[in-house]
């Protein structure tokens, strides 16, 4: 069995080369400009370590890996336009550099490329992995427009926002995991306890980065501390101070919430630590990432094939950035 790290760098060197044509390069430098910013590239990954969790890896795993990989950053490239965000990775996001109309095809072709991908694949797997990753990329894109509708909303409840990021972010981690399974033809319980495992994990993971946002060393995390304060985003922090902050906690924060004013995030901070906002989060994670845990020990593989799949799990939720 390989380890994340080792699988990451293999399937680096099998992505990292020219996925568009040369022309027209007005359409297709901008989408390899954007596929060289690299990534973590932990969904393509996920489908190999799915695969081999039973069976060796197979050549179709790394088409569908590929597939995945242009699907999320085609994700990426239109998620950076809603946002208007100005960086990507350190590097200017694509539509700050060749435009929103550009950068949108751009985004466009990748998916369709990615298709093309998934069209190499044995067709005895073709309609299962492609019926679940049509499914996946609704539910992504559902998720993205939840996520959008929110920020209009003054309160959201904990249990939408559990949903929203079930979409947004788990269900592509979940579905990765899945894919490989299909392809190693294991069975369908395996194949859901698996998915199951991917969608609790990324719901820790999610904990986890809204918490590094809010509480982390900037150092570390590689972003500016209390960017989601700022952009008054709703995470998992600002939905239990709502709800559990005293009733003087409250006000200040919906106050704050329409405000801009110097020290913002600081006080915002400092309603979190007091509503205990900090220790629930981290309770919260390893909640997810136990029930993660059991998904994964209850899957009916040798134990020594989870081992991968476990150390990922713990290293993605004790990050530090």
């Amino acid at each position: 069995m390989q380890s994340f790290e080792l699988l990451s760098q293999k399937f680096t060197l099998h992505f990292d080369k020219t996925h568009l044509p040369a022309t027209p390069a007005s359409l297709y430098e901008p989408g390899e400009y954007f596929l060289k910013m690299g990534g973590k590239r932990i969904r393509p990954v996920l489908c190999l370590m799915g695969n081999e969790l039973v069976d060796d890896i197979r050549p179709d795993a790394w088409h569908v890996a590929t597939a995945i990989e242009l699907f999320h950053n085609f994700t990426l490239i239109h998620d950076d336009i809603m946002d208007k965000a100005p960086l990507r990775r350190g590097f200017e996001t694509l539509h700050a550099k060749y435009g929103e109309n550009t950068a949108m095809l751009a985004g466009d072709v990748m998916l369709v490329t990615a298709y093309e991908h998934l069209n190499k694949i044995d067709s005895t797997y073709l309609h299962k992995i492609l019926h679940l990753f049509n499914r996946t990329a609704k539910e992504v894109c559902e998720g993205q427009q939840t996520d959008m509708d929110f920020e209009k909303a003054q309160v959201v409840g904990f249990e939408d926002y559990l949903q929203m990021i079930g979409q947004k972010t788990s269900v592509l981690l979940a579905a990765s995991l899945k894919m490989g399974t299909i392809l190693g033809g294991a069975g369908e319980r395996n194949q859901n306890l698996l998915f199951e495992f991917g969608k609790k994990l990324g719901l820790a993971f999610q904990v986890q980065d809204d918490y590094l946002d809010a509480f982390g060393d900037p150092g570390k995390f590689g972003k500016q501390v209390g960017g989601d304060i700022l952009a008054n985003k709703k995470t998992f922090l600002l939905i239990r101070a709502q709800e559990s902050a005293s009733a003087a906690g409250k006000k200040e924060l919906q106050s704050l919430l329409k405000s801009d004013a110097p020290g913002k995030v600081e006080k915002v901070l400092q309603i979190f630590r007091e509503a205990k906002v900090d220790a629930w989060a981290l309770q919260l994670k390893n909640k997810f990432l136990n029930e993660a845990l059991a998904h994964l020990e209850d899957i009916a593989v040798i134990s020594k094939r989870k081992e991968p799949l476990k150390e990922l799990a713990h290293f993605l939720v004790v990050r530090e950035f």
